[in-house]
């Protein structure tokens, strides 16, 4: 097996690192715990801290990943805890580099939302405290009138029942290398899972860029949903016009170019970490 350590971190260097990070994170999320503690829910951003189980005490903890000694720190991450995880980390490397080699599908427009509420009462959506902007049957319209083509499991199968054979895919859990594309909102997201459910085999830093990547996707992900969340601040890109869907589009494109790179990167901590647990 390699060498445990091959990077060695000046003190000055590491706290300055691990202070950064604390206080970046610390802006990220200040607002969520101040809403948690007043006990206010937030249908856009909950969602990265509900849905995504990694805790804001979690995001906020500083490592270098497995590879590096801190001198006059804590102890290295042990190679031991390399070769534990070593079928999850080989699954997400499998899971990324499969969703990097697909096409870019830059025309779903968001649909999954809608499908989420297709033929429901506003009373039973996941949002109800929210009106949909097109109301019951606007809504069921819309879902009606386009093609969808989801192809992410994890959105595909919190779809109502009637909306499910309208999807053109059938994803499943384990067939996700199958479907996944880098266009798609979710796999963008789901960076920030891939990134803290391998930590603290990869740096800090890299998990809160994917975090961020996550929270601005988010942002876009409601703003195209069929509900009116003007209230909050965030204006409607309304995809069930030909300027809304330009607009979800053009805006899908800059997320996939931002989440290429930290896939890649991802990738690459994969892959080192793989070689490191032969």
């Amino acid at each position: 097996m390699p060498v445990l350590s091959e990077v060695v971190l000046d003190e000055a260097t590491w706290r300055a690192r691990a202070a950064a990070h604390e206080a970046r994170v610390d802006a990220l999320v200040g607002e969520h715990l101040s809403r948690r503690q007043q006990g206010v829910k937030h249908p856009v951003l909950d969602f990265l801290f509900t849905y995504y189980s990694f805790r804001p005490a979690q995001l906020r903890r500083w490592s270098p990943g497995y590879g590096v000694t801190l001198s006059g720190g804590p102890a290295p991450v042990p190679l031991a805890e390399v070769v534990s995880r070593r079928d999850l980390i080989a699954g997400i490397h499998a899971l990324l580099v499969a969703t990097a080699s697909r096409p870019a599908n830059f025309s779903c427009f968001g649909m999954h939302e809608w499908a989420m509420v297709y033929r429901l009462d506003e009373d039973q959506t996941r949002h109800a405290a929210y009106p949909l902007r097109l109301g019951i049957r606007g809504t069921d319209e819309v879902v009606e009138t386009h093609r969808i083509a989801c192809s992410h499991f994890d959105a595909y199968r919190f779809f109502t029942a009637p909306a499910r054979p309208l999807n053109t895919l059938s994803p499943a859990a384990h067939d996700r290398p199958v479907h996944e594309q880098p266009a798609c909102l979710h796999a963008g997201m789901d960076l920030y899972k891939h990134a803290f459910r391998l930590f603290p085999l990869v740096p800090s830093e890299l998990v809160a860029d994917c975090f961020e990547l996550a929270r601005d996707i988010r942002v876009l992900d409601m703003r195209a949903a069929p509900y009116d969340l003007t209230g909050l601040g965030y204006e409607p890109v309304r995809i069930e016009t030909p300027e809304g869907k330009q607009e979800y589009a053009a805006a899908q494109r800059g997320f996939a170019q931002r989440g290429a790179p930290l896939r890649q990167r991802l990738v690459e901590e994969c892959e080192r970490l793989l070689a490191a647990s032969v």
